[in-house]
């Protein structure tokens, strides 16, 4: 199969994800530009180093993704805005030489698994760990869990979850390139496990900070009462010497004898 390159930078778009893209590079938007004139597919390999800005073959990993562009839209600064799918996992066989844009030879993967028992008892396995992530990770909408938990392809399972986790691109790659169903999910499950760990490990210590925070308050508040009542006490203890002063002074006046009138 002979189908247009687009490069990606920091990002790998796995089988069944529909992802927003912004191209800038030349021969990039021509290979859109291509894919879209003829009705084909494109396909989406990741660069091993973002900073590279004209990838040759040894800068992009041979496994990617076989992409349909499902819409592009031109931007007034001379960049385009692609939504692209990801369909299926494929390999480059051998990279076509062309000066305009990327062109390669792919081959398709076959995904199929006979460990059908395994198979059911990790899909078990990965949708109750992901009902437990979602829950400790409030950037995922708690909805995710059914629609998680209706997929019963194991592949697709396996590569829906890939997209919410919080991993390195360098593991995602590996999760590409890792064409058995049950071993990725056991990969991902392995995966989701460190990152549940991580996420407990930090609401343990937000929960500790918070408890430190309201003590803190709290000891201020009251403290803040105690001197408010000191100074209200005082106030007062000052009014009654006041009030006490004044009447011995008056006391006095009224003792004090008058002169009589010549």
């Amino acid at each position: 199969m002979r189908l247009p390159l687009l490069p990606l930078r920091d990002i790998i778009v796995f089988p069944h994800m529909v992802v927003p893209l912004f191209v800038g590079r030349q021969k990039s938007i021509k290979a859109l530009e291509e894919a879209v004139a003829s009705k084909k597919l494109v396909f989406l390999a990741t660069q091993r180093d973002a900073k590279v800005n004209d990838p040759t073959a040894e800068d992009m990993y041979r496994v990617g993704t076989i992409g349909n562009v499902v819409q592009l839209l031109r931007l007034p600064d001379g960049t385009v805005k692609v939504l692209v799918e990801g369909k299926r996992r494929g390999r480059v066989v051998r990279h076509l030489e062309q000066a305009d844009c990327f062109w390669v030879e792919v081959e398709e993967i076959d995904e199929t698994c006979d460990r059908v028992t395994e198979l059911e008892a990790l899909v078990r396995s990965i949708n109750a760990a992901f009902e437990n992530y979602v829950r400790l990770n409030k950037k995922i909408p708690p909805e995710m869990i059914m629609s998680v938990a209706a997929i019963d392809d194991p592949a697709r399972l396996a590569d829906t979850i890939i997209a919410h986790l919080g991993i390195k691109l360098e593991d995602k790659q590996t999760l590409l390139e890792t064409f058995d169903p049950a071993e990725r999910l056991e990969k991902v499950l392995s995966y989701m496990r460190s990152e549940i760990e991580i996420l407990e490990v930090e609401r343990r210590i937000r929960n500790r900070v918070k408890k430190q925070m309201e003590k803190t308050q709290k000891e201020y508040y009251l403290n803040e009462q105690m001197r408010r009542s000191r100074k209200n006490s005082a106030k007062r203890t000052n009014s009654r010497t006041r009030f006490r002063n004044w009447k011995r002074k008056s006391a006095r006046r009224r003792c004090r004898p008058r002169g009589g009138t010549k």
